[in-house]
C-alpha cells in the first residue's frame, strides 16, 4: 500500500476503504508517512469531503492511535461536554459544575486557546496555585473526591488527532467538516464518559458561518458517538455576539462565577441552563422539564458554585478567587472605546472582537505565545444595543500599554452601527440528536 494511491484516491473523488484508512493513521503516527503527503491528503479531503463510513473509520483510527482513559472504576454516570469554540465562552466553567452538583461525574478533557478562541485550560490557570494539567492518577482521583476534574488533553490520547491538527491549523485546512468531526469525536471516544453533549457554534466567531454547515457537522458527530454506544446531543448556538459581555480569561472566570451566583448576563444563563439540561436528561435525571427545573435550582441554590470551588481547591486553586473572584485583579492598562457616530449596533464580528482581544494578551498568536491571563475586553454593549455618539462600547484591557492601540482598531473594524435596530437572532437555533434535528 502506498500513501501516493491513497491521495490519488481522495484526489479523484474515490471512498478510501477500512484498511487504506487505518493503515494510513497508523503509519502517519508511527512517522513513516511524511507531512507533505499528509498534507495533500488534507486538502484533498478538504475539496472532496468524505463519506459518513470513512469519517467514522478515520476517528476510530485516530482513537486507536494511543491510549484511552479508563473510567470505569469511578461510580456514578460520567459526562463530558464539548464546545466547536467561540468568543467569551465561557459555558464549560458553569455548565460541568451544574451537573456534578446534581450527581453527575465529570471528567473532562479541555484544551488551550489557540488564535482568538479562549481555551478552558487557559481561563482556569487565570485562578492563582491552580493546576489544569494534571496527571491521569491526579486526575482522577480530584474526580472520586469532588465528582469533577477539568485538566488539559493527555498526548497519550488520540495522539494521531494532535499530529493532524497541527498540520492542519498550518495547511489552511482546518474548516473541513468531516476533519473537524473526526478530530473532535476522537478525543470523546477514548475520554471513557456515557454522556456528551456537543455545543456547535454558528455565525462569525467560529468554523462554522451558516446553520446549515453547523447542523452538518453536528449530524455527522452524533452519528460517530451513537456508533460507538454513546448517549449523545448536540445544540446549534449563536456566535454572531460573543457570549456575555466579558471575554479574556480572568474576566471570564468571573464572569461565569457571577452566572453561577444567579446573576449573569441573559445569553450566557441561557445557554448554559440548556447545555446542562440536555446533559442532566441523556444522564436519565428527568424528562427535559424536570432537567431545565433541576438545573436552573441548582444554579439558585449555590450548590454549584460550591462544585466549582470544590475542584479548583482540589486542583490546588485559591477557592476564594472563585467566592471573591475581584480578587483575580485588574490589568493595569485599560482603554474605553467609544462609539464614533449614534445610532444602533448593526452588527459585532466576533471573530474581529476575538482577534482584538488576542492582540491584547488574552490570546495565542502562536502556539508559543505566553496568556496574559488579564488581558480582555468588557462589553458595555451588543448588537441591538441603542448607542449615543461618544459613549462607551467597551474596555479594553492589558498590562502592555503598547497592546491597546492596534487592539482598539481592531476592535472598531468590527462593529458596525446603523439608525435601524437589526432582527433578533435566536440564541439557540435548533437540537440534533440520533432522531435528526429538531
Amino acid at each position: 500500500m502506498r500513501m501516493y494511491d491513497i491521495i490519488i484516491k481522495k484526489r479523484g473523488g474515490g471512498a478510501l476503504s477500512e484498511e487504506e484508512l487505518r493503515w494510513m493513521i497508523t503509519r502517519y503516527t508511527e512517522g513513516d508517512i511524511p507531512d507533505y503527503q499528509m498534507s495533500a491528503f488534507l486538502m484533498a479531503v478538504y475539496f472532496q469531503g468524505m463519506t459518513d463510513e470513512e469519517t467514522a473509520i478515520l476517528t476510530d483510527a485516530m482513537a486507536r492511535s494511543g491510549e484511552s482513559l479508563d473510567l470505569s472504576g469511578i461510580p456514578g454516570v460520567k459526562v463530558d461536554k464539548h464546545s466547536t469554540g467561540g468568543v467569551g465562552d465561557k459555558t464549560t466553567l458553569i455548565v460541568t459544575p451544574i451537573v456534578a452538583a446534581c450527581g453527575c461525574t465529570v471528567a473532562k478533557m479541555s484544551g488551550r486557546g489557540l488564535g482568538h478562541t479562549g481555551g478552558t485550560v487557559d481561563k482556569l490557570e487565570s485562578i492563582p496555585g491552580m493546576c489544569a494539567s494534571l496527571s491521569r492518577d491526579k486526575f482522577l482521583d480530584v474526580v472520586r473526591r469532588t465528582g469533577i476534574a477539568v485538566t488539559g488533553q493527555s498526548p497519550d490520547l488520540a495522539p494521531a488527532d494532535k499530529k493532524l491538527y497541527a498540520l492542519r491549523d498550518v495547511t489552511a485546512t482546518v474548516d473541513s467538516i468531516p476533519l473537524i468531526a473526526a478530530s473532535i469525536m476522537s478525543k470523546k471516544l477514548v475520554a471513557g464518559s456515557d454522556c456528551i453533549v456537543l455545543d456547535v457554534k454558528t455565525g462569525s466567531g467560529t468554523f462554522m458561518k451558516t446553520v446549515e454547515d453547523s447542523v452538518c457537522l453536528a449530524e455527522k458527530m452524533v452519528a460517530i458517538g451513537v456508533h460507538n454506544g454513546k448517549k449523545i446531543a448536540a445544540l446549534i448556538t449563536n456566535m454572531d455576539i460573543p457570549l456575555g459581555y466579558q471575554i479574556g480569561n480572568a474576566l471570564e472566570v468571573e464572569e461565569a462565577v457571577r452566572t453561577l451566583r444567579g446573576q449573569g448576563p441573559d445569553d450566557l444563563t441561557e445557554v448554559s441552563l440548556a447545555l446542562a439540561a440536555q446533559l442532566l436528561f441523556l444522564a436519565e435525571k428527568g424528562d427535559m422539564d424536570d432537567c431545565r427545573k433541576l438545573a436552573r435550582d441548582t444554579l439558585d441554590s449555590g450548590a454549584a458554585l460550591e462544585k466549582l470551588v470544590a475542584m479548583v481547591e482540589a486542583q490546588g486553586g485559591d477557592g476564594t478567587c472563585v467566592r471573591h473572584p475581584e480578587k483575580l485583579g485588574r490589568a493595569p492598562f485599560a482603554m474605553e472605546v467609544k462609539a464614533e457616530t449614534g445610532g444602533y449596533i448593526t452588527k459585532m464580528d466576533s471573530a474581529g472582537i476575538g482577534i482584538a482581544a488576542m492582540l491584547l494578551g488574552a490570546g495565542r498568536e502562536t502556539k508559543e505565545s505566553e496568556i496574559d491571563p488579564l488581558a480582555g475586553i468588557i462589553l458595555s454593549k451588543k448588537t441591538g444595543d441603542s448607542v449615543k455618539k461618544g459613549e462607551t462600547v467597551a474596555t479594553l484591557l492589558t498590562s502592555d500599554e503598547t497592546r491597546l492601540d492596534a487592539a482598539k482598531e481592531r476592535f472598531l473594524e468590527s462593529v458596525a452601527i446603523g439608525q435601524a435596530a437589526p432582527e433578533k437572532k435566536p440564541l439557540i437555533y435548533a437540537r440534533v440528536t440520533e432522531r435528526g434535528v429538531e
